[in-house]
């Protein structure tokens, strides 16, 4: 009953380790989808925001500094992203495909610039997101392991769970999350209420790219220690099957996060036993269950009418 019990709190630590960096992705994506904007840019977004967060927690050792810096940086080509296909017109998913290739082109750059390689340095434990409860539960027994595992965790898996409120009622209980709501489904009508469509596109793409940043460097400042070049691939668009999963409702994606972080929980708790599977099938876990959810639920998800629609102003 021990090694249950243990076994159990391992793996819910382990899926509480990895879904903050998609769910912050995953709200952020929320934002763009409901305004009418596709953005395909979630990974480049994650991964500059991976390396802001890295680089300038290990310059200026405090963490919430680079923390918010790493939201910064993802927001810098979130308006980029929001430029071209909101202000020009852009082909969106061209738009954001080009967030993909130039934000992590130009994360190596800067990284190969600043360390002389590709990696950064890894962040000594205080230049890390602090944990919460640590040394809280004291003892040798399951249960004192069981809650430890469970509620000793970093600091960023509590923000994430509350920001998630917040973006929830923001999206259903004001009149911003309403007209954000509206644009994505009729911004012609939005234009003739006198409501600024190409604004709110704008402002949610940046909260996008926000969102989406703070979860590159919750993986590099919580999840593990340092950015390297593969710290971010693949999870920017498991963020968005999440999205999809949850139909494009923040609570729903919160539900599609903890199962997608529960199977890259498990490819870690899996891959540190004596188990006889092959580690390449074990690392495939994550991104098969994207795909088996991806077939069920894609179709049975409500786009936004004017989802990745160019709004043109009516003369």
């Amino acid at each position: 009953m021990d090694t249950i019990i243990n076994n159990l709190g391992i793996i819910i630590y382990a899926t509480l380790m990895f879904t903050p960096p998609l769910l912050f992705a995953a709200m952020g994506s929320c934002f763009s989808e409901v305004s009418g904007v596709i953005n395909i840019g979630i990974e480049g977004m994650m991964t500059i925001g991976a390396f802001a967060g890295a680089a300038i927690g290990h310059y200026t050792g405090m963490p919430w500094v680079a923390f918010f810096c790493g939201g910064l940086a993802g927001m810098l080509f979130g308006a980029l992203h929001a430029f071209a296909s909101v202000n020009l017109g852009a082909d969106q998913t061209i738009s954001g495909t080009a967030v993909n290739f130039l934000a992590p082109g130009i994360a190596i750059m800067m990284s190969k610039a600043l360390f002389d390689s590709s990696d950064t340095p890894p962040l000594d434990v205080e230049e890390k997101i602090p944990l919460l409860f640590n040394g809280v539960f004291k003892g040798n027994t399951a249960w004192s392991t069981f809650f430890k595992n469970v509620f000793s965790t970093y600091a960023s898996t509590y923000l994430v769970f509350v920001v998630l409120i917040v973006v929830w009622f923001l999206f259903y209980k004001t009149r911003f999350g309403l007209r954000l709501r509206a644009c994505g489904e009729h911004p012609q009508t939005c234009d003739t209420l006198g409501i600024n469509v190409v604004r709110m596109r704008f402002t949610a793409v940046c909260i996008s790219g926000f969102l989406s940043g703070l979860g590159g460097a919750c993986m590099t400042m919580a999840t593990t220690n340092q950015f390297r070049p593969v710290s971010i691939v693949g999870q920017g668009f498991i963020a968005i099957a999440a999205v999809i999963f949850g139909k494009f409702r923040p609570q729903g994606a919160m539900i599609a996060c903890l199962l997608f972080g529960m199977c890259s929980g498990l490819k870690v708790v899996v891959g540190s036993t004596n188990l006889a599977i092959s580690a390449q099938l074990i690392s495939m876990l994550p991104y098969v269950v994207t795909v088996i959810v991806l077939v069920l639920f894609v179709g049975k998800s409500h786009i936004p009418a004017a989802s990745g629609k160019p709004f043109i102003k009516a003369k």
